[in-house]
């Protein structure tokens, strides 16, 4: 066993000794037509508004509110879309999929 090891090691050498070939990176790509340059009229305006109960950041683009993202002292964060520009916002997780709110009937009072 003890003349094993050396001759294991040994063995073993060429592949420790050899060094990784390094190769130039390729050049980076010029941006596809149309975005060559950076226009700040694409980013949104976001306003951030805090209260005692939650966090509101409300997006805007071109003046127009778009996307309301709340996030509340007590739970998780959901947004509020206007995915047709009519001012109607419709509720999503932050998942990506629509809120779902059970239905809850009054079944029994006294």
């Amino acid at each position: 066993m003890r003349r094993l090891l050396p001759l294991l090691l040994f063995a073993a050498l060429p592949v420790f000794a050899q060094q990784p070939a390094t190769e130039p990176l390729p050049a980076v790509p010029p941006p596809p037509p149309g975005m060559e340059a950076f226009d700040a009229a694409i980013e949104p305006e976001v306003t951030i508004v805090q209260n005692k109960e939650d966090t509101r950041e409300e997006y805007r683009l071109h003046g127009k509110l778009y996307m309301v993202k709340v996030t509340p002292t007590v739970g998780k964060p959901y947004y509020l879309i206007d995915r047709q520009g009519d001012g109607v916002f419709t509720e999503t997780s932050l998942d990506g999929g629509a809120k779902v709110v059970p239905p809850m009937w009054i079944i029994h009072s006294w």
